[in-house]
């Protein structure tokens, strides 16, 4: 094959062409057609003219690849065949060439290749059906492999859960010899339900007072003096009040489920349980009514309002973001260290809502809960207190132009305002808000005491050893409360009187009581120092 290949010469023709010399070169294996449209194309002939070869004696050649070669002293003449079919002696002259032997031969050529076209085709039948076998063959072997791999797979799979089990029983045994913690080994408590502990005909209903229903809009209101039933009644009592029941098509009795479910997935933590969830809630129904927020944000954006500040600590450990990577609690591990607390509480909220009989939403359009879900998303994120710095720096900036249509901005004032109710006890009259510095510290003592039992690090504002109720509240006041409703005033300046006033009152009244507490520690030093004196000199 190689030989051959290298010994094969292509063949060369010269056309006379009006006095110039053409050269033409051609291969073998190109057929008559294509050598007319190449001598066509030499002539300057339209392609598919029918042409006549004249020797230098005008004797026709026959136009094929075993034409005889010539030289350029012999040059073959082009004749265009004006009718474009040769006349019935130049047409046998043409087929058939001028020799006899020239015809006979070029009829065997004829045979002989039509006999090697029929056995090429045959070849390439088979290799194509050979093809079809090999990648069948392939998919099959394939598909053997894969069946093989999943077999493998589930016996690594089976030894994995065997070795997970006994991980998990060597574990139990270790915990059993420990105090539990209810947050750190389980998602959810094993006694909590999603679903309500008790049904709608055993939720009393409470017919409100117009004096209740007045003191509710206001900050001043004693969230002390109600019962939890009571408490869901005045919540209840919101969402008519707001226009949401009737402006999202809420079925009563469902809010009433939903609100139960809320209810009992609260847990009885010292600061972070139901009656918390009300009091930021109250407080977020007090600033809707006392900024006109109604007239200000779409219905919409007042039901994100609303149940972000019910929702917003569901199922609370007691714990907080600190202790949970600390620990390495399951919560910080699922969440990756980010928010874990606040992760939790959107995913349990979300949870109940997926519930059809607590689906408040479930005559919401697609798009509506869509919205509704990104944003109480949002707003229950945002009351990570590691994110105030940023949340407040960025509601600064837009201060100067708010605008109401811009997205960005009010989602940004949202958040400001979920913050503002999260941690807003201190606006509240003193007989109101001082129990609540009592059951958070009460909180924080319980984390830094399984803190300190475990290894971990404790911060100073909750070591029992080192705070007191006015260090725990001034540095708080002044450094996070005040600055944060001073930005508020200037967009709602109606806040100043209402909320800003009663905190720098209650920053006074903890640096007084501080300047007592060091008043009384310093005379117990001096006495103890005095005892000491006379006891050496005895």
């Amino acid at each position: 094959m190689g030989s051959g290949s290298s010994t094969y010469r292509p063949k060369c023709i010269y056309l006379d062409i009006d006095g110039r010399i053409q050269k033409v070169v051609f291969s073998k294996y190109c057929n008559s057609r294509d050598i007319v449209d190449l001598f066509c194309i030499a002539t300057g002939l339209p392609r598919n003219t029918t042409i006549s070869l004249l020797t230098v004696d005008n004797c026709m050649v026959s136009i094929d690849p075993t034409m005889p070669a010539n030289s350029e002293s012999t040059p073959y003449k082009v004749r265009p065949v004006a009718t474009g079919q040769l006349s019935g002696e130049q047409d046998q002259i043409a087929c058939y060439s001028l020799c006899p032997v020239s015809n006979s031969v070029g009829s065997e050529k004829e045979e002989l290749f039509q006999s090697v076209l029929t056995q090429v085709a045959e070849q390439f039948s088979r290799v194509f059906k050979i093809n079809e076998l090999k990648t069948e063959v392939a998919n099959h072997l394939a598909m053997l492999e894969k069946k093989v791999e999943l077999e493998g797979l589930k016996v690594v799979e089976i030894e994995k859960c065997k070795s997970d089990i006994k991980k998990m029983r060597e574990e139990m045994a270790a915990r059993s010899t420990r105090t539990s913690c209810p947050c750190k080994h389980s998602f959810l408590d094993e006694n909590k339900k999603l679903a309500p502990r008790r049904d709608v005909p055993s939720y009393p209903k409470y017919i409100l007072s117009q004096e209740t229903i007045e003191a509710l809009r206001k900050p001043t209101f004693d969230v002390w003096l109600w019962e939890p039933n009571e408490m869901l009644s005045c919540l209840e009592h919101m969402y008519h009040d707001l226009g949401l029941v009737k402006g999202f098509n809420i079925n009563p009795i469902t809010l009433k489920r939903w609100l139960l479910c809320i209810h009992d997935n609260y847990r009885n933590n010292p600061f972070h349980n139901f009656r918390h969830c009300f009091c930021v809630t109250q407080m977020m129904y007090s600033m809707i009514s006392l900024c006109n927020l109604q007239e200000k944000f779409p219905q919409i954006d007042i039901l994100i309002l609303m149940t972000a500040a019910v929702c917003h600590d569901l199922d609370h450990p007691g714990y907080n973001n600190t202790y949970q990577i600390n620990a390495r609690t399951e919560l910080a591990v699922r969440y990756n260290d980010m928010s874990p607390l606040e992760n939790h509480h959107c995913a349990v909220a979300f949870q109940i809502i997926a519930q059809p009989e607590c689906n408040i939403f479930s005559n919401a359009t697609q798009e509506q809960f869509k919205r509704i879900r990104q944003g109480i998303i949002t707003l229950i994120l945002a009351t990570d207190m590691a994110r105030h710095a940023e949340i407040l720096d960025s509601f600064k900036e837009k201060m100067d132009n708010f605008d109401y249509s811009n997205e960005e901005h009010v989602t940004c004032l949202k958040m400001v305002l979920i913050k503002c109710c999260d941690i807003s006890n201190e606006v509240r009259p003193m007989e109101v808000a001082e129990p609540w510095v009592d059951c958070l510290l009460e909180e924080y003592f319980m984390q830094s005491d399984r803190e300190k039992s475990e290894g971990l690090p404790v911060a100073p504002f909750m070591d029992r050893d080192k705070v007191t109720k006015p260090t725990a509240q001034i540095g708080f006041l002044k450094f996070v409360l005040i600055p944060m409703f001073e930005t508020v005033t200037k967009l709602f300046p109606e806040v100043d009187e209402v909320m800003l006033q009663p905190l720098w009152e209650s920053r006074d009244r903890y640096e007084e009581l501080k300047q007592l507490d060091d008043t009384m520690k310093e005379l117990q030093k001096k006495k103890s120092a005095s005892l000491t004196t006379e006891s050496t000199q005895k």
